[in-house]
């Protein structure tokens, strides 16, 4: 959630009139969508622009609220939503279900629209407080891309998705050529910010939803791009290599007279029988095919004959 826009709330009631309440009454602080069914409610938490909290009424027809509920707490991509159920049915009972089903609050009808301004905001600012203390643990703290625990997490999600889906997953590796040979030359302070500029370069090719930049270990970076095939990933890999070539960091310590980098590109369309390692494994070999062919280079699948997709 960036704190210099609005927050978006999905507002889901069957009824038009506490629609129209609900809507006049917080469309002043946030940006709201509506949704009168749980069916359409759903689809909307799985739009790319995800709300940042769900205002969620219990008895609806076809799918009741619970079941909405549950629906997106199983799915890693609606998971982490904030669900506040707004209902007449006020027995304990009831409020435990939706609680343990994963909800943040339970506020129960007629609605003091005080009270339910003051619980909005509050878990609205403890959603924006968890991000960001997601995105440091998630974050290389030199070069501020993210760092290897988050692309092993983040990894193992997309080869599922991508499972699900049955579309290419590509992971690009990268490395920066003659580094130990900089640090020598120049110093590990300069060293540092050589790093910081490649991650830079790497990032900003790296732009759709769903690719992810990451610093792996050291020198080296990797890109993991979904529903992406070798050779769509060989272009953008060539234009970070390009990229960093255009950086022209001297590097007296290279033939190539600048600070270059070698990249590797594997993708496959990821299957049970295979593990999520192999495929890092076919970018890391491809990358020291690049390493070995003088390096500044790109190597993919498409270019050794055995593309996996």
């Amino acid at each position: 959630m960036e704190l210099n826009r609005k927050p978006l709330l999905l507002i889901v009631d069957d009824e038009p009139a506490n629609l129209h309440v609900l809507v006049e009454s917080l469309g002043n602080d946030y940006v709201i969508k509506a949704a009168t069914n749980g069916t359409d409610a759903i689809g909307i938490a799985q739009d790319a622009d995800k709300p940042d909290l769900i205002l969620l009424d219990v008895m609806m027809p076809e799918i009741s609220g619970y079941e909405v509920c549950k629906t997106l707490k199983e799915d890693e991509t609606t998971k982490d939503i904030p669900v506040i159920f707004v209902t007449a049915m006020e027995l304990p009972e009831w409020e435990v279900c939706g609680l343990e089903l994963g909800a943040v609050d339970y506020i129960c009808k007629p609605i003091n629209i005080g009270v339910l301004k003051a619980r909005v905001s509050t878990h609205i600012k403890l959603k924006q407080l968890q991000e960001q203390l997601v995105k440091l643990s998630n974050q290389d703290k030199l070069t501020g891309i993210s760092n290897r625990r988050h692309f092993d997490e983040y990894f193992d999600v997309e080869w599922r998705r991508n499972m699900r889906n049955q579309t290419p997953l590509t992971i690009i590796m990268a490395d920066i050529d003659y580094f130990k040979r900089f640090n020598d030359t120049y110093g590990h302070l300069a060293g540092d910010v050589c790093l910081v500029k490649v991650a830079e370069v790497l990032n900003s090719v790296l732009q759709r939803p769903g690719d992810l930049a990451a610093r792996y270990g050291g020198e080296e970076f990797v890109g993991v791009l979904s529903n992406t095939n070798a050779a769509g990933a060989h272009q953008i890999a060539e234009a970070f290599r390009s990229g960093v070539e255009k950086l022209a960091v001297p590097h007296s310590g290279s033939p190539l007279g600048c600070v270059t980098a070698s990249c590797g590109v594997a993708a496959m369309v990821p299957d049970a029988a295979v593990l999520p390692s192999e495929l890092i494994a076919l970018a890391d070999k491809h990358l020291y095919v690049a390493k070995d062919s003088g390096r500044n280079v790109v190597i993919s699948s498409r270019e050794r004959g055995n593309e996996l997709v």
